[in-house]
């Protein structure tokens, strides 16, 4: 397994861990203080547990080698599992808006005080999880890690949702009665709508969506700095888990030997190996180099 998958796994270890302590102590203190809005942020950090698993186990499956019958090796998976929490947010943000709104306009008693305690330390412990998460998904360009890290980032938006709610009917419980599920609708709200952008996102990748226009150029000028490239004509990549595999066509001199140009070809793919660490794998086309006609 290699040390990007080793990390995120360890990431998301430690994620499922914070994520299940958090949701016992959500659910458990936000029952006994009444504050439907703490439950429904401690059910949230529940699913963010099954999250953190499908994480673990997708990332265990991508880091597999590439075999036969799977040439490009198992990355794919990776973006699976991202899509998988994308639909899991979804599902879960519309559960707990769906619950929570039976329960506007039937307020009993006021919540307690304490319920606020679980929320505070949950936005902490999220607040650093999210932050560590999203930095290395972007170094190792995981966008299962990714997604993971957007999950706990909601977190701590729903998490301050939450707490607006149980303040409002701490403050004036006579007043704001029905601003305790509110605020449980809008945290599944919130769920709800990154479960959306998460399964967009991952659904680009899927799509084999191309890199942007600046690591196209950074893959066009490495090739272009080795001897013998005249010209790159085309350039098409697809991402497979970590990073991507390239097809790119060079123009060479025609009259090069076979064994010249293929040498050429080999020393591209090197150069975009060694200087671009997100490309797993290079295909080189060779074309002869046409130089344009003079414009008359």
């Amino acid at each position: 397994m290699t040390t990007s998958y080793q990390l995120a796994r360890r990431l998301a270890f430690t994620g499922l861990s914070v994520s299940a302590a958090l949701a016992v102590m959500k659910i458990w203190i936000g029952l006994a203080a009444g504050s439907a809005a703490t439950v429904a942020d401690g059910v949230e950090s529940a699913a963010d547990v099954f999250a953190s698993g499908l994480l673990i186990l997708g990332l265990t499956i991508a880091a597999r080698p590439a075999d036969r019958n799977h040439p490009y090796g198992h990355g794919r998976f990776e973006i699976l599992t991202g899509l998988a929490i994308g639909l899991l947010l979804c599902v879960t943000g519309a559960g707990i808006s769906y619950r929570s709104y039976l329960h506007i306009g039937n307020a009993g008693a006021p919540p307690q005080a304490f319920a606020v305690w679980p929320l505070l330390i949950s936005l902490s412990a999220k607040a650093v999880l999210s932050y560590y998460k999203l930095s290395v998904a972007k170094r190792i360009q995981s966008g299962a890690l990714a997604a993971d890290g957007k999950n706990d980032f909601v977190d701590v938006i729903s998490g301050c949702t939450a707490l607006g709610a149980l303040g409002l009917s701490l403050f004036n419980p006579e007043r704001f009665a029905n601003a305790d599920p509110i605020g449980a609708v809008l945290v599944g709200g919130i769920v709800f709508f990154l479960g959306l952008q998460v399964m967009w996102e991952t659904s680009e990748q899927l799509v084999d969506t191309m890199p942007d226009d600046t690591n196209l150029e950074e893959l066009r000028k490495v090739a272009m700095d080795v001897p013998g490239v005249e010209y790159v004509e085309k350039i098409l990549a697809r991402k497979t888990g970590l990073k991507w595999h390239v097809d790119m066509h060079i123009h060479v001199d025609p009259v090069m030997t076979v064994r010249d140009s293929h040498i050429v070809a080999g020393t591209v793919k090197t150069q975009l190996r060694s200087k671009l660490n997100w490309i797993e794998n290079v295909l080189v086309h060779i074309e002869p180099f046409e130089p344009a006609p003079p414009v008359r």
